[in-house]
């Protein structure tokens, strides 16, 4: 009987495919205790998302969360990790000292193995990443990464060919590997043809390398690609109920059960592995699955998307309302993966192609290039497997008003100074942060929300339901009060008489009558509608136009607020979004925080606004415009006045429709917005500065969170 070594996905891979990875490592960590017990000594404990999730939503320091991974698992356990070549964890490229930095805290936190693939399949991004693993003391597993062409694009990449051609330049090249991980994240790679790769990677490495094959069972072929067992693999990847199956990877039973009667075993106790799933299922019974997690999706090889990725994008559709475009959506992947270079869709061009294709649906073909994607197709993050389409490449300069890339993603990397660990200590220290490596490589890879998280600001947004396990409900209400949501905002309402009510603790006069009183309702909201008639003060409610998570807050109460000034920023579907104002006015009320959730429609403000004023009372924002100065991307105004307040710092990002500054002439002030997305580099003026029409304002170098 031959045996069949296998890792543990589930509190990496399988939280992420199920789950989104937000869950608690309280939660897991226990089943991770029991599976060791089990016998089990392979886990996947972290990296990819899992990383940034523990910082975004579980409110949890990662590198906290890996030391007690290794406690709980034992000192012999080989805990591996994901790394995304010089991504590492994030979705943006890194310098050569944060990629260095980053496998030195994984062996300091008890890390074995590393995989390490790269998103494009570049062997340049490959070549320094891994020998940043090799030289910190851990084991290299090198990933190539696999998915199947969309019918009609056969050939042009993603062979059996092409993958082996690439695995023979990285040997060549000299990169130092102790085993080789062909990575299907997407689920979509034929049987045939992951059997005839892993049978000459096999010629190719001869018989003592270790040869390695993870899929996801997002096709429901998983466990028939697994069969190539029988051309040299010697390690599968498994994951166990409920994060197994569908999006995640085949179940250690499931495969269990499928070698029965072959030559091969996987060498588990079943019976363990059974009790184990039990208890698994236990621990994660509070978490609501994501609708798409453990399904089979018989499409997907027409719309390649990892199993973390499809589920994550639904939910993010789900959310904001637009799931019934959810199939134009994917229908249209194709074409951006098609003309985007047949690059791996994997993290993080699966999201590249996604944003593209929700582009391409929501506001015409090829009518906006999503940041990522044009980055990508002009070469910013590598070389891809194909040249993109020309007309693409050329639309992508055009709007990102960016050359293609004559330097590799490293190099601009390191010659970026906003990037440098020198920038993230100055970031630490401005907030008075310990600048450890730790909290510099979290500054550096999540950004604004990992500083967030280490001022101690973070909100945590985890789907755990808050009443688990709690016996009894709470008392009813009195009938004389109750308690009403309206976008999302509370309000606590008692009727203290049959003629006033009290509204949060505020007392109003208060009619009620059954029905609907339609000749009451029309007088009062019917307004002047002149526009040299007198304008109306009343107090409006500004919503979200999206859900998502609020990284950074503009406004505070008081604040005066123009026609298009940004409000916040909230993440959503991988982006960074800058929420605008649609009135102006004073703001009464900031009705949200920093680092919490929001949903499409739910209120952000009230403001004091007057309706149906002149247009010549109203303030509005205006867009700066991008032109080289000295040689120098600069961020110009196209207005005069004096610089009232200044929203950005050098090192943040700038986004498109983003407020940069505020002007005021004549008494009206007038935010200036960023016609394109950035790093500010360098500002150019400070408050109280008198500036011209033409002025440039801020120097910003190529980049931007994607």
């Amino acid at each position: 009987m031959k045996h069949i070594d296998f890792m543990l996905t589930a509190f990496r891979d399988g939280i992420q495919s199920s789950y989104g990875a937000r869950a608690f490592s309280a939660d897991y960590l226990p089943v991770v205790a029991a599976a060791a017990e089990a016998g089990i000594g392979h886990f996947e404990s972290g990296g990819g998302a899992l990383f940034q999730a523990a910082v975004f939503y579980a409110n949890e320091n990662a590198f906290s969360v890996m030391d007690e991974f290794r406690r709980v698992a034992g000192p012999k356990a080989n805990l591996q990790t994901l790394s995304r070549g010089i991504n590492v964890v994030g979705l943006d490229s890194q310098p050569s000292e944060i990629v260095r930095l980053w496998a030195q805290l994984q062996k300091k936190h008890g890390v074995t193995t590393v995989r390490n693939f790269d998103a494009l399949n570049d062997p340049e991004n490959l070549m320094f990443s891994g020998k940043c693993i090799v030289e910190a003391g851990l084991r290299h597993e090198l990933a190539i990464s696999m998915m199947e062409m969309p019918p009609g694009a056969e050939g042009a990449a993603h062979t059996s060919a092409f993958y082996l051609d690439l695995l023979r330049k990285v040997m060549e090249a000299g990169l130092p590997f102790d085993s080789v991980c062909f990575k299907d994240a997407s689920g979509t790679s034929h049987p045939r043809k992951v059997f005839e790769t892993v049978a000459g990677a096999r010629k190719l490495l001869g018989k003592d390398t270790r040869i390695v094959f993870h899929t996801h069972d997002t096709a429901g072929t998983g466990t028939l690609a697994y069969m190539s067992v029988e051309a040299g693999v010697d390690q599968i990847d498994l994951s166990m109920a409920p994060c197994s199956g569908g999006t995640c990877q085949p179940d250690i039973i499931t495969i269990w059960h499928a070698l029965r009667g072959t030559e091969w075993s996987l060498d588990v106790d079943i019976n363990a592995v059974i009790a184990l799933e039990e208890r698994f299922k236990v621990a994660m019974k509070d978490y609501p699955l994501l609708p798409e997690a453990g399904r089979v999706e018989p499409l997907i090889p027409f719309f390649p998307l990892p199993g973390g990725a499809l589920s994550a994008n639904t939910q993010m559709l789900r959310d904001n309302g637009l799931m019934d475009k959810y199939p134009e959506i994917v229908a249209a992947m194709g074409e951006a993966v098609a003309k985007g270079g047949f690059s791996p869709s994997v993290t993080p061009v699966s999201q590249f192609y996604f944003q593209q294709a929700y582009n391409n649906v929501m506001i015409g073909p090829w009518k906006e290039i999503a940041e990522g994607y044009g980055r990508m197709v002009l070469g910013y993050l590598g070389k891809t497997p194909v040249e993109p389409d020309p007309e693409i490449v050329k639309l992508a300069a055009n709007q990102l008003g960016l050359h293609p890339a004559e330097e590799s993603p490293r190099q601009r990397c390191d010659r970026d100074a906003t990037k440098s660990i020198a920038a993230i200590r100055r970031l630490l220290a401005a907030e008075q942060l310990p600048e450890t490596d730790e909290n510099i490589f979290i500054a550096a890879t999540c950004r604004e929300k990992g500083l967030l998280f280490l001022k101690g600001q973070a909100k945590t947004k985890v789907p755990k339901r808050a009443d688990a396990g709690r016996e009894g409900l709470p008392a009813a209400a009195p009938p004389n009060a109750m308690t009403v949501t309206i976008n999302n905002r509370s309000y606590g309402i008692e009727f203290n008489s049959p003629s006033t009510v009290s509204v949060n603790g505020a007392v109003y006069s208060v009619a009620v009558k059954d029905g609907l009183d339609y000749e009451a309702i029309a007088k009062t909201a019917s307004l002047p509608k002149e526009e040299e008639s007198a304008g109306v003060s009343e107090t409006k409610a500004v919503d979200s136009p999206l859900a998502g998570y609020i990284v950074k807050l503009n406004k505070k109460q008081g604040d005066k607020v123009a026609v298009g000034e940004t409000i916040l920023i909230v993440e959503t579907m991988g982006m960074q979004v800058p929420v605008n104002a649609s009135i102006s006015g004073v703001i009464v009320e900031m009705l949200v925080g920093k680092g919490e959730a929001i949903e499409l429609g739910q209120g952000i403000a009230r403001v004091s606004t007057i309706s149906h004023a002149s247009k010549k009372t109203v303030s509005h924002a205006r867009d700066g415009t991008i032109k080289m100065v000295g040689g120098r991307m600069a961020l110009v105004s196209p207005s005069a006045g004096i610089v009232l307040r200044i929203y950005k710092a050098p090192g943040e990002t700038v986004r498109v429709g983003e407020s940069f500054l505020v002007l005021e002439a004549l008494k009206m002030e007038t935010p200036i917005s960023s016609i394109r997305d950035g790093i500010v580099d360098r500002i150019l003026v400070k408050l109280g500065d008198q500036v011209v029409e033409g002025q440039a304002l801020a120097y910003l170098a190529e980049g931007g969170e994607a």
